[in-house]
Parts: C-alpha cells; sequence; structure tokens
C-alpha cells in the first residue's frame, strides 16, 4: 500500500483516522500498532512476522541495557547484541544476494543467491530500532516499558517504510502524551496534500521523461538528451523522496505526532556540504552521530578525519542499495566532501553565488546518474555521451524539449523557496479563504491522474 494509491486515500486513510479519533486515549498506541501492521502487511504480510521479531528483540535490549546500567560491560554487550542483530537482518535481507554474487566471482567459493524479496523499508524501519538501544545505554531516551508503546513506535506506518528516519528519542514523550488539537490536524491535511502533489502531479511527470531517456539505444543518445534526461531523474527523485516526507509529516499531525523535518530545499545549496545538509535531513543526522562521532568526527588527526569521511559516505551509498554503483555514489561524495573541507570550500565562497550554485547543481546531477544506472557499464558509456561523446541534439531532444519545457519550468520553482515565500506574504484572511479551495483542487486533480496511472511507485520503497 503506498500513501499515492486510491485504496490508501479512499479506504484506509478514512477509517483509520475515524476509529482514531472515537478510541480512547489509552488505547490509541495499541490502535496505531494493529493498524501499522495492516498497512505494512497490506502488501507482504509474511514479513509481519519480521515486524514481530524486531520488536521483540529491541525491546528485550532495551530493557536489559536499563537492568545492567551499573554493569557498563554487559549493558553494552547488549548494545552490541541488539546492533548485530539488527544489522544481521539488513545483511540477509538486503545485502547477501549481492555479497554473493561479488564473492563467487572472485573466489573458488560458489555462495547460493537466493532471491528473497526485499521487505520494503528495511533500511528505515532497521535503523530507527537500532538508535533506541543505543540511545537508552546513552541514556538519551527513557527505556520504554510497555511493548505495546515500543510496537507503536517501531511500526509506526506514516514514516515505516521510506522515512523520515525517526529516533525513538524525539517521540517518546509523544508515545506516552499527545493531544491532537484541529489546527495541527487542518496542518496535517495541507502538508499531506503538498507532498501528494509533488510525487503524483511532478515526480511521476518527471519520470516519464528520464525513461524516455533512460531506456533508449545510447547509440542515439545525445550530449542535449543525456544532460535532459539527468535533470528530469533530479527534479523526479527530489519530488518522489520529500514528496513522500511530506506526506509521512502530514499524517503525523493528523494523528498527533511531529516528526523532523526531512528536506530543506536542497537545489538551492551552493556546495556539496550544504547540499547535504539540506537533503535526507534524518539520515545524514543518523550517520552523523552514531557511526561519524562515535568514530571521532573531526577532533582526531587528518587521517583519521579522511577514514571517517570515508566510512560514513561508503556506508551512506551502500545503505541506498546493494550495488556497485552505490559504493561509487558514496566514494564520489565522500571525495567532493573532503575536497570542499580541505580546499575547494575556500575557493568556492570568492565565486559568484550563481556560479557557487552552478557547480554543485552539476555536481549533484552527475551524482544522480551514479545513483540510477547500476549497470557500471552503461553508467560510463551514458556519461561519456553527457561529456561530448554524442552528437549534440536531435529531432527526438528537440521534440521532448518541448513538450516538458512548462513543466520543466515548475519543476524548478517547485524546488525551491518561491512558492512557499509567496503564499506566506499573502494575507492572512486571503490564505486562509484559498487553502480549502486549493487543497480540494489539489486532491481532485491528483485522484484524476491516479485513476489514469498505470506507474506510481515511491523510488524510496526499494530502500
Amino acid at each position: 500500500m503506498v500513501f499515492s494509491g486510491l485504496p490508501f486515500l479512499f479506504f484506509y486513510l478514512p477509517a483509520v483516522l475515524l476509529v482514531y479519533k472515537l478510541s480512547p486515549l489509552k488505547l490509541r498506541n495499541l490502535l496505531l500498532l494493529i493498524v501499522s501492521l495492516l498497512f505494512y502487511g497490506f502488501g507482504e504480510p509474511v514479513y509481519i512476522l519480521i515486524m514481530f521479531l524486531s520488536i521483540a528483540v529491541d525491546y528485550t535490549h532495551g530493557m536489559l541495557v536499563e537492568r545492567w546500567r551499573a554493569d557498563d560491560k554487559k549493558a553494552r554487550r547488549a548494545v552490541a547484541s541488539s546492533v548485530v542483530f539488527n544489522l544481521a537482518i539488513l545483511i540477509f535481507f538486503k545485502y547477501w544476494d549481492f555479497l554473493a554474487k561479488s564473492i563467487s566471482a572472485v573466489t573458488p567459493l560458489d555462495l547460493p543467491v537466493l532471491g528473497v524479496p526485499l521487505p520494503i523499508g528495511i533500511s528505515f524501519y532497521t535503523f530507527q530500532t537500532m538508535s533506541y538501544t543505543i540511545d537508552v545505554y546513552r541514556q538519551d531516551a527513557p527505556v520504554q516499558r510497555n511493548i505495546v508503546t515500543f510496537g507503536a513506535f517501531v511500526t509506526l506506518f506514516p514514516q515505516l517504510i521510506a522515512g523520515p528516519i525517526i529516533q525513538y528519542k524525539s517521540v517518546a514523550e509523544q508515545l506516552q502524551r499527545r493531544r491532537e488539537t484541529m489546527d495541527q490536524f487542518e496542518r496535517g491535511v495541507e502538508r499531506f496534500t503538498v507532498g501528494l502533489a509533488k510525487k503524483v502531479l511532478l515526480s511521476n511527470a518527471a519520470s516519464r521523461l528520464w525513461d524516455a531517456f533512460y531506456i533508449t539505444d545510447l547509440l542515439n543518445l545525445t550530449v542535449a538528451g543525456g544532460w535532459l534526461g539527468l535533470i528530469a531523474y533530479t527534479f523526479h527523485i527530489y519530488f518522489d523522496f520529500s514528496g513522500y516526507s511530506d506526506m509521512a509529516i502530514g499524517l503525523g499531525h493528523m494523528l498527533g505526532f511531529t516528526f523532523i523535518e526531512n528536506f530543506n530545499y536542497p537545489y538551492i545549496s551552493r556546495s556539496v556540504v550544504e547540499f547535504w545538509k539540506r537533503w535526507h535531513i534524518s539520515l545524514t543526522n543518523w550517520f552523523r552521530e552514531y557511526v561519524y562521532f562515535p568514530l571521532g568526527g573531526s577532533r582526531v588527526p587528518r587521517w583519521k578525519w579522511v577514514r571517517n569521511i570515508l566510512i560514513v559516505w561508503l556506508l551512506t551509498g551502500i545503505w541506498h542499495g546493494a550495488g556497485w554503483n552505490f559504493l561509487l555514489w558514496g566514494l564520489y561524495y565522500a571525495v567532493l566532501m573532503l575536497c570542499e573541507r580541505l580546499f575547494l570550500g575556500r575557493w568556492l565562497q570568492k565565486l559568484p553565488a550563481a556560479l557557487q550554485h552552478l557547480y554543485t547543481m552539476l555536481a549533484v546531477v552527475v551524482g544522480w546518474a551514479i545513483f540510477a544506472i547500476e549497470d557500471i557499464g552503461r553508467l560510463g558509456r551514458y556519461l561519456s555521451v553527457c561529456f561530448g561523446g554524442g552528437a549534440l541534439i536531435n529531432a527526438s531532444t528537440i521534440y521532448q524539449l518541448r513538450t516538458y519545457l512548462p513543466l520543466l519550468v515548475v519543476f524548478a520553482v517547485g524546488s525551491t523557496p518561491v512558492v512557499k515565500t509567496t503564499w506566506n506574504r499573502l494575507p492572512e484572511k486571503l490564505r486562509l479563504l484559498l487553502t480549502p479551495v486549493l487543497v480540494l483542487c489539489t486532491l481532485v486533480l491528483s485522484t484524476a491522474h491516479l485513476v489514469e496511472a498505470s506507474y506510481n511507485p515511491f523510488l524510496y520503497f526499494r530502500f
């Protein structure tokens, strides 16, 4: 089940909200646990067992850490056991086939390729549960003694399968005591609608343009076509993922929760460092807090700091997918980060803002090529065309450009704060009048597109 699907919009969500609002406060976490399991099990019922296992194991480890608080050695073992368990699940389901193929290709070993389907959103919820035990050990979060409440946190359906990555300590108080106000519910509906529009009206349109160039015979790809395709993918992945995050945050508001912001207009950045402060904020925060800082951060000798950057970004790359292109993508950003922090950043600051932005977007767009094209050979050929290894332009590219030019302008404006800033400058009374009209129109238009749509997945479901 997806947020931008008709079953969710017109059956699941209305039913959940109705039952949730009518249920007593003391039963709402139990209700959240049940409806979240139903949501997750809609497409993969068998993987509900993994959810139960994760809940039981991490709940138990949290209790053990609290019980052994006075014995640091035992408490550390409990944390290590929790981390090993979560990583083992992630490695088995997400990376086993990749590791088996890679090891078998370079050694005499013939490891079996299992072909086990990847549980949706496994990278998100394993990171969430793993951080819980660590935070309990650090005393950054209280231990949760109610397994139903803990289960509601693990399975919380608004952000269960594609983030943002929620740390237990950020919602611990909300799980215990939350009061949904009408104002908060209205803000949730508005935010959800914005996310729905991003996904259905913008991301899906950008996806069609990207597909036109991605599936083409590279012999027919032109320089202009290659870049046009990558620009389309750049907008596609942004509106897809930020749209999901907006919808998740909106749903959280409807249920009385406040989740971390996950995007802050990353395409207005003037450096790669700034870009990663604005893109997938919850993941960046997670790796900084649970990997980068424990390794020593930047308060170590230079070579160790370089090592720390490489480790974090290689892990960031492989977190996104089991493939050599994702490792390459992580290494690509590690090198850019190191260059900017060592010397390039000082040069960038001396350039006009427009050139800083141009450099950043060029780096990001090339990065998305590495991310999107999993076949390394095809990736190399695609990029070689983009950088002059083909004809400049042809009739097909001109046709696509003319067809999508108005949408490309909309994509560009929609990825900046211009719309939000303009909206906030309107008189409050006018905004109050226009909001329900725009929400209704957006829902109607999005529904119309969904009725006609044959392909409507979220990219990040596979991560």
